[in-house]
């Protein structure tokens, strides 16, 4: 059976059930506690537990988790409203944190980093082999690197701490991503009869984000989560306070990986975490080949705030914006978050977006520049 020309992307999830986004997705129970992602472009699937789903063509991430969401849109000057309960308040600027990691933030730096940190796309080498050799091998510390690198700048763009590997999680994932290639199939729960079996390749199944694609390919579909705008489990917990240490395997080009990444030790501590985040964002960051943040949508997450009643409004230049806002399902990386849809437009390099959020316990306010990097 040849690779399907789309990775597929599955994602595990801390609690609830994972719910499918896209085609051929499964839904179980999983762990609470446990942390995945996924995303598009390569088939993924999330991470640990029993819980797996799949997203088909184009980035895509299974989430689950319990209630329906109820959606609120705004034409132009309207404010739109998650589940449709909120009322508005008076807006303050919120914080998203202490930034782990200032840097510099201004165009230019931000710039430099987002460049210099996407200079080296390649997946490394893959020493491992497919049936009947079932060898894991590893992925060249070039690949597993370049994977890492691109996390961690997502995470900064975010005002996130850096993430590590451990070499622990990094062989469950290697043995994991072997699996995943040799049956041209993701599973959370493998069966034994599964080519390459192995205990310690079922231990990263059950824990990781699982891909059909490469490990450095699949890392900005999850950012993305196209087939998942119900929960953006993928993106929730790459961007969760509690991310890390990881592992990543990858069969390298054309082949498959795993992110493992349950039971996180991280503790950034962010009252709330925004995609696209506050302060300057490269519009390079906005969009893949799959598609962009105007087609799955922006996100608000946070541990404490409760925004199932939010409100919110996109506003530039003075002129409001219209969105559609709905809850997020599931506790993918953080208890609470909404989806704000850009209802017919899209943002532009050079241009300052403000987004204001009211109906909830501590209003949310904050500025979104976008800038070209090339």
């Amino acid at each position: 059976m040849m690779k399907t020309a789309f990775p597929r992307f599955r994602l595990f999830v801390s609690t609830g059930l994972l719910v499918a986004a896209a085609a051929a997705c499964s839904s179980e129970d999983a762990d609470p506690g446990a942390q995945g992602s996924s995303s598009g472009s390569p088939s993924v699937s999330g991470s640990g537990g029993t819980a797996a789903s799949s997203g088909g063509a184009g980035p895509g991430s299974g989430a689950g988790g319990a209630g329906g969401a109820s959606t609120g849109s705004s034409s132009a000057g309207s404010t739109a409203t998650a589940g449709g309960g909120g009322s508005p308040g008076a807006t303050s600027a919120g914080s998203g944190g202490t930034a782990p990691d200032t840097g510099d933030r201004s165009p230019e730096g931000t710039c430099a980093r987002f460049n210099a940190d996407t200079a080296d796309m390649s997946e490394g080498t893959w020493s491992g082999s497919l049936d009947p050799e079932c060898d894991p091998g590893d992925i060249s510390a070039d690949g597993r690197a370049n994977a890492l690198r691109l996390f961690n700048l997502y995470r900064w763009l975010a005002d996130l701490p850096a993430v590590v590997t451990e070499p622990t999680r990094d062989a469950q994932a290697q043995a994991c991503a072997l699996m995943m290639d040799a049956n041209n199939s993701l599973s959370h729960e493998p069966p034994k009869n599964w080519k390459c079996y192995s205990e310690a390749g079922a231990n990263g199944a059950r824990t990781s984000n699982i891909s059909s694609g490469p490990g450095v390919e699949s890392v900005q579909g999850y950012l993305i989560d196209r087939g998942n705008e119900s929960t953006f489990g993928h993106r929730r917990i790459i961007l969760a306070n509690d991310l890390g240490p990881i592992g990543l395997g990858s069969t390298g080009k054309n082949g498959a990986s795993c992110m493992q990444n349950i039971g996180g030790t991280g503790k950034a501590g962010k009252e709330w975490t925004a995609w696209p985040p506050p302060g300057v964002f490269p519009i390079q960051a906005y969009a893949d080949f799959w598609g962009s943040l105007s087609d799955t949508g922006w996100s608000i997450q946070s541990e404490d705030i409760k925004l199932a009643d939010a409100e919110v409004t996109i506003s530039s230049g003075g002129a409001p914006l219209a969105v559609d806002v709905e809850p997020l399902q599931g506790n993918y990386g953080s208890t609470n978050g909404i989806r704000v849809v850009p209802n017919g437009w899209d943002p532009e390099a050079g241009k300052t977006y403000s987004v204001s959020v009211s109906g909830v316990s501590a209003t949310i306010a904050y500025d979104v520049v976008f800038v070209d990097c090339e």
